[in-house]
């Protein structure tokens, strides 16, 4: 083969890249097919028209230029006949010799993206929200993944199903226009909010910007914007405009924007950025920027409708329990029908009894809870709650390290009572299901480390010995009887 062969098959190679690929903007990020034809300029930097406008515009204003004036070659010229040519002599376009390329030289990165393949006829989520899926569909498809609470997700259930059905269907001529459902989730940490939302999103195959309250400030001082939270879900939406106003938005640490009690300082986090946030809830457009999350000259602005977008907010609220306490308890007195004053201090589910009224007297303003009509609660993760998120789920912890040890071609098991002795430690934890790993890791520290170095262990059982350190867990060789491995032989093999 001679080297023109050889050039013949290296720029057919290219000419496969090019097709697979296209550029995106080294500024706002956008791909080619998204933002126009881009500008190429040396080591590998893609830029799109706008930007590079916006690059000149923001140039005019500075002393000593007036439009093109002073840029050597660009009098009179126009940035879109960078795509014709015009503007040069030999119809290469001109010779833009201002811009110093030797500092672009740390700018490089990644200016090409795999093209997305359009999707087949036979490509559908699980559940598509054209064809509507009956509440009664959507908490069966989330029960698969979420273990227990059954009424948070029967409430979200209903409330996205009402959701997507006010989307998918316009005003009627009797005028009657039905409202968003934005809803409030209450419960202790490790209950499983973030999760319920994030694998909701995924069953319905919307795009779902999960956004954290406490780095929001009022605009104007440090920290991120309001319009932070769209850009994070126009993000998720591949920038596409229309899909993103049809997406899930979930604020997490909602109740980290409470008033605070110091009434001396500004509250550049609390009530102000609720108040900020109203316009988001209620729908309204917005401005956003495209491809980063702070406005500038040099980032190109595009409006979302919030108007059919489902606000999702949820917190802890930890010192919400003893204003529900004080409430409930405000009419204990003596006498045979009082009640008692610790009569709630053992409730599991006391964020059950919560109301609107002590949202607000947590710090929340009546505005802001009232563009959340959809509230409910999430119980604390009991033990029995706890062995079965440690089986049930897809996604079970278990079957995760069940997986691991496949593919080392060894069975592990887990006895009922090594599970529950699991659940128990995670409950002392006080920290819900995010417990659970941890306890595991303790003691499948040594088991993970261990088994690989002997091909003839075939399966492996652990037991509440083990994890309580007064035995071992049972190994069971291959083609042999299993035997009972004490903790040191473990290690010693």
């Amino acid at each position: 083969m001679d080297q023109k062969d050889k050039d013949l098959i290296d720029q057919t190679v290219d000419d496969t890249k090019d097709d697979e690929y296209e550029d995106v903007c080294y500024v706002c990020k956008r791909r080619e097919s998204q933002a126009g034809k881009m500008i190429h300029m040396p080591h590998n930097i893609s830029i799109c028209n706008d930007c590079m406008q916006r690059t000149f515009d923001s140039m005019a204003g500075m002393p000593g230029f007036s439009g093109t004036e002073g840029f050597p070659g660009m009098e009179g010229f126009n940035l879109g006949d960078l795509f014709s040519g015009k503007g040069s002599t030999d119809g290469t376009g001109p010779r833009i010799s201002f811009v110093n390329m030797a500092d672009l030289q740390n700018m490089q990165g990644q200016t090409k993206l795999k093209k997305k393949k359009p999707k087949e006829a036979g490509d559908k989520p699980l559940i598509d929200i054209k064809d509507i899926p009956a509440p009664h569909k959507i908490e069966a498809k989330l029960s698969e993944y979420v273990v227990g609470q059954e009424h948070a997700k029967k409430v979200m259930s209903v409330a996205v199903y009402n959701h997507y059905k006010r989307v998918a269907s316009s005003m009627d001529d009797d005028g009657v226009e039905i409202q968003k459902s934005n809803m409030l989730m209450i419960g202790p940490t490790g209950c499983g909010k973030t999760y319920i939302v994030k694998t909701l999103a995924k069953l319905l195959d919307v795009p779902l910007a999960i956004a954290d309250a406490t780095s929001l400030t009022e605009a104007g001082y440090i920290g991120d914007d309001i319009e932070s939270i769209l850009s994070k879900l126009l993000a998720a939406a591949d920038n596409d405009v229309e899909r993103a106003e049809h997406g899930i938005v979930f604020v997490d640490e909602i109740d980290k924007l409470a008033k605070k009690k110091n009434a001396n300082q500004r509250d550049v986090s609390g009530e102000s950025v609720q108040q900020g946030m109203l316009k988001l809830l209620e729908g309204a457009e917005i401005e956003v920027p495209v491809g980063a999350t702070s406005k500038n000259a040099m980032v190109p602005m595009t409006t979302i409708d919030t108007t059919n977008i489902l606000f999702i907010c949820g917190g802890a609220f930890p010192g919400l329990e003893e204003i529900i306490k004080e409430r409930l308890n405000e009419h204990s007195s003596v006498g045979f029908i009082a009640d008692l004053k610790d009569k709630y201090d053992e409730e599991d589910d006391i964020f059950h009894y919560a109301t609107t009224e002590d949202i607000r007297k947590y710090g929340m303003i009546p505005e802001f809870i009232g563009r959340l009509p959809v509230m409910f609660s999430l119980k604390e993760l009991s033990e029995e709650m706890l062995v079965r998120i440690l089986k049930e789920p897809k996604n079970a912890i278990i079957r995760q390290y069940q997986k691991l040890l496949a593919l080392d071609e060894v069975d592990l098991q887990f006895e009922d009572d090594a599970l529950l002795l699991i659940a128990k430690r995670a409950k002392e934890k006080g920290v819900g299901a995010r417990a659970l790993r941890s306890v595991i890791e303790e003691f499948m520290l040594d088991i993970m480390y261990e088994v690989p170095k002997d091909d003839n262990i075939g399966k492996v059982t652990i037991t509440k010995a083990y994890i309580e350190g007064t035995g071992g867990p049972l190994i069971e060789m291959r083609g042999q009887k299993r035997i009972h491995a004490e903790p040191v032989d473990m290690i010693d093999n």
